[in-house]
């Protein structure tokens, strides 16, 4: 399928309607998916408590492409795409390691931790090699948390930093660490996994665990006294109540999407676990529990759910046309004892239930829309934000040549 093919299906896409099949499906989409959205945009990389250490790093892998964030000095983090500048070798062939140096295996071309080439041998006197060192891509830090962007000249992430600083002042993520990390495959394409997760109109009848404790999945509570009364005790437990949507169509830049919403739990649930009680401290300056949680959007697929006591990270990332995975991280204090403060087992409860409910859920609708009779159909008033993302999305497809920022 050539670009124009693409711009017209997007261009007839039916509005408030779900997608026609092809963008579930072809080659020629999903490649442009990647150059023009992943390649462009800020995503989340992991948590700077993942490199305490100066010369830890972990990878960062994308499309075909692999990044190792490392801990260069003790107040900088780089993001280098692991490509040896000789005959294009992987450096860093683990998950994750601690390095003085970075020497290739292949050859022992070897780079300090700002990827300057240091070493080379037999390359001859002619050769110079200090103007050899391994590619970087913009990083950004907030609040603790990593992100990265492939582009030449990505959109400004100040917009992001400036737009949630209060909100998240008083989590104190930079001093969180990382509880549990584990990743779910999805055998679907990455949009339908990233729909799945913008709306909460299936919460009730697939998430039982999650809906009795949660306002989303039943829309009369989310404007009710209850919730009313969470967002007047949120300023005396230190939380913001600042409602803050830059997200899709109004983000200040291309990918750079941010968005912030406090809202209630049902009654008795003041965290998100099974029972609903705390399951690990306080996190940074929080002084109580409100009986809140809050939805959160950085970038174009990551999201977050912060409660008074912990954080969930959510990164959806694309692996084929019909392949995908969800990376959940789980966000504790910095200075949290497993098994003395905090039980991981209960911490991860709630998310690692719901995520795996929704691998089924979301591969059942890829295979339903695999389907040679599948056709869009009508989205409900509670699908307004998958909507929003869908509008972006096709609007971003609309766009001939190459996106600038």
């Amino acid at each position: 399928m050539n670009e124009q093919d693409i711009i017209e299906l997007a261009t007839n896409q039916p509005e408030g309607f779900s997608m026609v099949q092809e963008f579930y499906r072809d080659p020629d989409i999903y490649q442009r998916d990647i150059e023009r959205i992943f390649m462009n945009s800020w995503l989340y990389a992991g948590h700077q408590s993942e490199i305490p250490q100066v010369g830890d790093w972990f990878l960062f892998e994308l499309a075909d492409e692999s990044v190792i964030i490392m801990r260069s000095t003790e107040d900088e983090i780089n993001a280098l795409i692991n490509v040896c500048r000789h005959r294009g070798s992987r450096i860093c062939v683990e998950n994750k390691g601690c390095s003085k140096i970075l020497v290739c295996p292949y050859h022992a071309w070897s780079y300090d931790l700002k990827g300057q080439l240091r070493g080379a041998a037999h390359m001859g006197e002619s050769f110079d090699k200090s103007g050899i060192s391994l590619k970087k891509i913009h990083v950004e830090l907030l609040a603790g948390l990593i992100f990265v962007n492939f582009a030449d000249r990505p959109s400004s992430f100040a917009p992001v930093r400036d737009g949630l600083a209060n909100c998240l002042s008083p989590y104190r993520l930079e001093n969180a660490k990382v509880a549990h990390r584990q990743t779910y495959p999805i055998e679907s394409n990455w949009k339908l996994a990233v729909e799945n997760y913008c709306e909460c109109y299936h919460c009730a009848p697939s998430h039982p665990e999650y809906a009795r404790g949660h306002s989303l999945a039943w829309p009369a509570q989310r404007t009710g006294q209850e919730h009313e009364d969470v967002l007047g005790r949120a300023q005396a437990c230190g939380l913001s109540t600042d409602f803050v949507n830059r997200t899709y169509l109004e983000a200040p830049g291309f990918g750079a999407d941010f968005a912030y919403e406090r809202y209630a739990l049902i009654r008795g649930h003041v965290t998100g676990s099974e029972d609903g009680k705390p399951v690990a401290p306080l996190l940074g300056d929080i002084r109580d529990y409100d009986g809140g949680a809050t939805d959160l959007q950085v970038g174009p697929v990551t999201y977050a759910l912060m409660y008074c006591d912990h954080v969930v990270m959510y990164r959806f990332t694309p692996l084929s046309v019909g392949q995908s995975e969800c990376d959940v991280t789980w966000l504790v204090n910095g200075d949290a004892q497993e098994g003395r403060v905090y039980d991981r087992d209960k911490l991860t409860w709630l998310w690692d239930v719901t995520t795996q409910a929704d691998q089924v859920i979301i591969e059942h609708n890829q295979q339903g829309v695999n389907s040679r009779f599948y056709r869009p159909g009508p989205l409900s008033t509670m699908e307004d934000f998958t909507r929003n993302f869908l509008s972006w999305y096709l609007d971003t497809m609309k766009k001939p040549g190459i996106l600038s920022n």
